[in-house]
């Protein structure tokens, strides 16, 4: 149960709090451009089985790959792709953190 509460409470939360201190007149907006980065969970449809509670995504899902992660860190940088980067970097920090409470 701890392990769903963390997961999805950095899924949704993080963002939340992010939003918040970092996008004040917009947070609003923010918030839901950042949490829509976990459309990159997409990715699971093409695993066998799609779920499976014990697997890590880090790594196995070609989304949660090393090279994509390293382009969704780049994302953060220009001001113009910044929110997309920012959610799709929480949402794999959100994975790793699950991971590393499997």
């Amino acid at each position: 149960m701890i392990k769903i509460l963390t997961h999805y409470g950095c899924h949704f939360l993080l963002p939340l709090i992010v939003s918040l201190v970092f996008f004040k007149s917009q947070w609003k907006y923010a918030y839901v451009v950042m949490v829509l980065g976990m459309l990159i969970d997409l990715d699971h449809l093409l695993a066998t089985p799609i779920f499976s509670p014990n697997r890590c995504s880090i790594n196995f899902h070609p989304l949660h790959a090393s090279f994509a992660i390293l382009f969704y860190l780049f994302l953060c940088f220009p001001k113009k792709t910044r929110l997309v980067g920012l959610g799709l970097v929480i949402h794999i920090v959100s994975d790793a953190v699950d991971c590393t409470l499997m």
